[in-house]
């Protein structure tokens, strides 16, 4: 068969579409064209899931410094402290031009109209989490989208799945390298298209379903980060998985986080005796981090043999919770559980991806013409454990940043007057897909019991063994048959867990939300570093 023919040339691409993707699109249409390149429909992202916000300093009784502090305390010793301080202290200009684009944010009511209702969440000294009750995602997705429609310098391609980056080397020039854009499979066609451009941004999102139970929809399969390491980029601490302390636990709810926004407002963490167990674990109680709170649970858990805890916040009226968490009421209400009179279900769930595409504080990375954003990038300011709704405001700052630096950048050549195409070659129509099913849930499965909330290098190398062979079988059946969706995310679900796998191998101690019985404390007798794998091309 002859190689896809179709060329799509932008001035700059865009892959995914939450708030990193789409704020930085909006800037970048304002001095060329744009295209963004989506899996599924333009809203399929893990911001239109995030409930509880964006931390930002709004508040005369909160400062940059407390939120730095909290940042770097949750961090674990990893965080870088430069980006940190930058990326809180660039977040309110940030948070003006969102609402200049139509977000609402929630405000106090009884007298105090006008000024933002802000809540709070673990690891958090301050109330500075602004919020649109529990739908603070699908509302700024709303605002950026409607954006995103009135501008003629934007075209989004839904259903389009990324394969892989062409790059200078890939396509084979011989000078040096440099990112031309990416291959593209249309899900409505099944063909292969080229899209060009100078510039290519990742805003790809995180990995959560290499984990059976996660918070993550079903398109964070960790696209990004695969592509980029197969282009040769490095990245970071991709051993730092962060579980959400609170999915609801239920047959029927399917990826439903409890925000923990919930906790902020007092709900108790209690084992199925009723006790609250966090008492006795951290002075911040229910509040404490994530990392923390995960392997509580996780140990009363085992040490009672339940199969989940309660959330109790029934101090609280069904009126107020109704108006404060309308979705989470009306979810919990449809599986039978008023969470006014009843205590809610709860288990950890992988969440965020605290690792990444190494780049600097402008979504910078090491190949020329490749920009990455949000959680699919590492710029330090998560360390080894992110502090709870930093993630949308690096998002933000981020994007804003890589914008203004490509912007002062020298003009680079497009390099897409002789970009081939993709080759089909000989590939048939895949006629096994029990094999993409079976091994997508045996990866799942294995991350779950092997590389979870509490590791053993043990287990670790037992799950790096599996892995090999199941890259080697995933590679045989990607080079022999035609792509699909699944193939595509299935091969870069293989290499996210073997990356996981190798990097919480490499470190020999616990920190933040890495916690192995052989190493249980942090090593003390060197200053604590990142974790960096560099492929080997």
């Amino acid at each position: 068969m002859s190689p896809s023919t179709t060329v799509h040339r932008f001035d700059f691409l865009v892959i995914g579409s939450g708030i990193a993707g789409l704020s930085f699109a909006l800037k970048a249409a304002d001095i060329g064209t744009v295209a963004i390149l989506t899996k599924k429909k333009s809203a399929d992202s893990n911001t239109n899931h995030a409930q509880g916000g964006i931390a930002c300093v709004t508040s005369s009784e909160d400062s940059y410094d407390y939120h730095i502090r909290d940042t770097l305390e949750a961090g674990a010793g990893l965080c870088n402290e430069a980006a940190v301080r930058r990326i809180v202290e660039e977040g309110p200009p940030r948070i003006r031009e969102l609402i200049e684009l139509g977000m609402t944010f929630a405000e106090r009511e009884n007298g105090h109209r006008g000024e933002l209702d802000l809540g709070k969440e673990g690891g958090h000294s301050k109330r500075r989490i602004l919020h649109a009750k529990d739908v603070t995602g699908r509302e700024i997705e709303k605002a950026l989208l409607g954006a995103v429609a009135a501008s003629p310098n934007i075209r989004v391609f839904e259903n389009h799945v990324c394969v892989d980056l062409i790059t200078k080397h890939r396509v084979g020039y011989s000078t040096a390298n440099r990112c031309l854009g990416v291959y593209v499979l249309d899900t409505s066609t099944g063909m292969v298209e080229t899209f060009a451009a100078p510039v290519t941004l990742l805003a790809s999102g995180g990995c959560g379903k290499v984990y059976l139970y996660t918070t993550n929809p079903d398109i964070a399969t960790g696209d990004g980060v695969a592509m980029a390491w197969r282009a040769g980029v490095p990245v970071a601490n991709m051993e730092f998985i962060q579980f959400h302390p609170t999915a609801l636990f239920h047959k029927d709810a399917k990826s439903f986080l409890v925000s923990e926004a919930v906790r902020g407002e007092g709900g108790v963490l209690r084992n199925r005796k009723g006790e609250p167990f966090m008492d006795k674990v951290h002075p911040l109680k229910s509040l404490a981090p994530r990392d923390i709170v995960a392997r509580a649970i996780d140990a009363e858990m085992k040490r009672t043999g339940a199969p989940c805890v309660y959330l109790d916040i029934t101090h609280k009226s069904a009126d107020w919770l109704r108006e404060r968490f309308p979705s989470i009421y009306e979810k919990c209400l449809s599986h039978g559980i008023d969470m006014a009179k009843a205590q809610i279900p709860v288990v950890p769930a992988a969440h965020y991806q605290c690792g990444g595409v190494v780049t600097d504080i402008d979504g910078r990375t090491s190949l020329p013409g490749l920009w990455a954003v949000g959680e699919v990038a590492h710029t330090g300011l998560h360390g080894a454990n992110r502090l709870a709704s930093n993630s949308l405001l690096e998002a933000l700052v981020v994007a804003h940043r890589a914008f203004v630096a490509i912007q002062k950048g020298e003009p680079t050549p497009p390099w897409t007057n002789m970009l081939p195409g993709w080759e089909v070659g000989s590939a048939s129509d895949p006629d096994e897909l029990v094999v993409i099913y079976h091994n997508w849930r045996e990866i799942r499965q294995l991350m779950w019991d092997y590389v979870g909330i509490v590791r053993t290098t043990k287990r670790l190398r037992r799950a790096a063994t599996r892995l090999r062979n199941l890259e080697a079988e995933v590679q045989d059946f990607y080079w022999n048959h035609k792509l699909t969706a699944d193939l595509i995310e299935l091969r870069n679900l293989v290499l996210i867990a073997s990356l996981i796998v190798d990097s919480a191998l490499s470190r020999r101690e616990s920190r933040g939300l890495h916690y192995t019985l052989d190493f249980p404390k942090p090593d003390t007798d060197v200053p604590p570093v990142d974790t960096v794998l560099h492929p080997s091309l």
